[in-house]
């Protein structure tokens, strides 16, 4: 890695290098820790956001070629990759959607957000950008309790009310409920799961009666307390978390 690098950042670097994968087209979704206490590494798992010209761009690589995930143990691996790669190849095809019920999340921490709801949510929307783009440990969301894995999640805050009108940005999509937020964030799991039934979907509310009714689509929870204290240590740099 170089000086400041996330291994994260490293990775998609070395793939552009070694690929000539442009890094803009890298979609990071996931990574792995192996910590052998003097030495560890890094496994990302990733896809691309269009269609790429993969080639071998330098003398690191000796050859270059798709793969299919059910052949990858055929090959000779080096061997602690080969020891991981049951775990990888678990989450390869998964992806983290989180959806956010903008008015319980922001009702619950009282920052006067009532003088302006639209204002709130925009703030809410930005620090959720912000963990987007930093990651978040996988046991933070309840996606189990091994802490080598972190997820980059695809978030929907979906917002209702005064709230509308404050439109997506880079890592954060917007859906607008026309009439009961509830109704909507209902529908927005619905469709979250049909898109990818293997993936995680974590619905971020402390809403008793809207969980029960996503309970079905078998997603994981977390309430407005953790999802605070996420963007919080995330705004801060603190925990891992950015």
């Amino acid at each position: 890695m170089l000086p400041g690098e996330t291994p994260v950042e490293a990775a998609v670097r070395e793939t552009e290098e070694e690929t000539a994968v442009p890094s803009g087209s890298v979609h990071v979704l996931a990574s792995c820790v192996a910590d052998h206490g003097a030495w560890g590494y890094t496994t990302v798992l990733a896809t691309v956001r269009h269609e790429v010209r993969p080639r071998v761009a330098n003398c690191e690589s000796a050859a270059l070629r798709w793969v299919p995930p059910d052949d990858v143990e055929s090959y000779e691996l080096h061997g602690e990759f080969a020891e991981a790669w049951p775990a990888l190849r678990e989450q390869l095809d998964r992806r983290l959607t989180v959806v956010v019920d903008a008015a319980n999340v922001v009702g619950a921490r009282p920052d006067g957000w009532w003088r302006d709801r639209a204002a709130a949510a925009t703030r809410l929307r930005d620090r959720l950008a912000h963990l987007a783009s930093a990651g978040v440990p996988a046991p933070r969301l309840g996606l189990g309790p091994d802490a080598r894995w972190r997820w980059w999640p695809r978030i929907v805050l979906v917002t209702e009310g005064r709230a509308r009108g404050i439109g997506a940005v880079d890592g954060v999509d917007v859906v607008e409920a026309p009439g009961e937020g509830d109704d909507t964030v209902v529908t927005t799991v619905a469709e979250a799961r049909a898109s990818g039934p293997r993936d995680h979907v974590v619905v971020a509310t402390a809403d008793r009666e809207l969980r029960r009714r996503v309970a079905e689509y078998g997603v994981t929870f977390v309430g407005p307390g953790e999802l605070w204290s996420l963007l919080d240590q995330a705004s801060a740099g603190r925990d891992g978390v950015a």
